[in-house]
């Protein structure tokens, strides 16, 4: 059995290693990791304050956000996003019953 204190320094570093895998694949969209998994680095985002906000570490949506893309969301936006399809559209309202819920944001 692994030690609980291991267990969540084993579950920051695998966040990270995500957060830093998401952050060097500038070319996966948002909406079609939603549409394959139901949540997107905006998710991450939502999830990320609101861990903070219950171990009462205040932080911005905004701030959270520039955390997971490392950098300003409209900065990212301009540099990276591309316009969604009309496929990744229907498939997005298709599959929205699968997303992820976020407490106070959905």
């Amino acid at each position: 059995m692994i030690d609980k204190d291991i267990q969540v320094q084993m579950e920051a570093a695998a966040f990270r290693s995500l957060i830093t895998h998401l952050q060097a694949r500038t070319d996966v969209q948002n909406i079609d990791i939603m549409n394959l998994a139901g949540f997107c680095r905006n998710c991450l985002s939502k999830w990320y304050m609101s861990a903070g906000k219950e171990l009462e570490q205040e932080l911005t949506y905004e701030q959270a956000l520039e955390y997971i893309y490392a950098m300003p969301l409209a900065e990212w936006k301009e540099k990276y996003q591309t316009k969604a399809s009309d496929e990744q559209i229907t498939l997005f309202k298709e599959t929205k019953p699968l997303h992820a819920k976020i407490s106070g944001h959905n």
